[in-house]
C-alpha cells in the first residue's frame, strides 16, 4: 500500500484502528480469501500478533499452516467532491482509513483456539461468555471440532489515512461541510471518524 508520511499512522493508532475496525479480509499467495474477526495483540512481536479462527469447511484453513497472508483492516471511507474545496483547480478523490498487516500463519491447539475464542467473546459481549445457557462446556467443545484457531505472528504493518491532511485549513473545513450535509451512511462514518480523532480538520 503506497502510504506518504504524512498519511502514516502512528503504533497507538494502528492498535486502536485494528480494535475497532477488527473485521479483515486474509489473502494468501494463492489469492484465496477469507473474511474473519481478529484480535490484534500488539505487544506479541515487534510487529505484533494476531488471532482468529476459521471453520474446518473452509478450503482456506486447511492449508493456512507456515503460509504468509496479506490482512487488511478496513475504516471509514468516502468520496470527496472536487466542489468542496476553496482552490482550483481540483480533482475527485477518495478518503479512507486502512491497514495492512502480514505475517506467517500458525495453527493454535484446542485449548488456545478455545482462550482465542473465549477473548473474541470478550471483545464484543463480555456478558456472555459466563451464561451457561449460551456457552455450555458440551457446545463449546462441539464448536472447536468445527473450527481451526490460527495465529499470524506479523512482519510487516502499513497503515493509512488519506483524510486530506496535506490540504489548507479552508480546504479541510470544505469536506468537512461536505460530508455533512452528504447523508450516505459511509460519508457520515467518514466524518465522525475525523472528527473523533481530529485528522483532517483544519486544526
Amino acid at each position: 500500500m503506497h502510504t506518504p508520511n504524512k498519511w502514516k499512522m502512528t503504533p497507538e493508532r494502528v492498535s486502536q484502528f485494528i480494535k475497532t475496525y477488527s473485521f479483515a479480509l486474509m489473502v494468501d499467495s494463492e489469492f484465496e480469501a477469507t473474511h474473519l474477526p481478529l484480535v490484534y495483540k500488539p505487544d506479541e512481536g515487534e510487529f505484533g500478533t494476531l488471532y482468529g479462527h476459521v471453520s474446518r469447511a473452509n478450503r482456506h484453513g486447511k492449508s493456512l499452516q507456515d503460509t504468509r497472508v496479506l490482512v487488511v483492516f478496513n475504516g471509514p471511507h468516502s468520496y470527496i467532491s472536487p466542489t468542496w474545496y476553496s482552490e482550483k483547480p481540483a480533482v475527485s478523490t477518495w478518503n479512507y482509513a486502512a491497514v495492512h498487516a502480514q505475517g506467517i500463519v500458525e495453527y493454535l491447539d484446542d485449548d488456545n483456539t478455545l482462550a482465542c475464542l473465549n477473548e473474541l467473546i470478550s471483545q464484543y459481549e463480555p456478558s456472555i461468555l459466563n451464561d451457561t445457557s449460551l456457552l455450555p462446556a458440551d457446545y463449546q467443545a462441539k464448536l472447536l471440532r468445527g473450527i481451526v484457531g490460527i495465529k499470524i505472528e506479523l512482519d510487516s504493518i502499513q497503515a493509512k489515512e488519506k483524510l486530506g491532511q496535506h490540504k489548507s485549513a479552508a480546504d479541510q473545513q470544505g469536506v468537512l461541510t461536505g460530508l455533512k450535509a452528504d447523508k450516505h451512511p459511509d460519508a457520515q462514518a467518514l466524518l465522525c471518524y475525523m472528527l473523533k480523532h481530529e485528522v483532517g480538520i483544519g486544526s
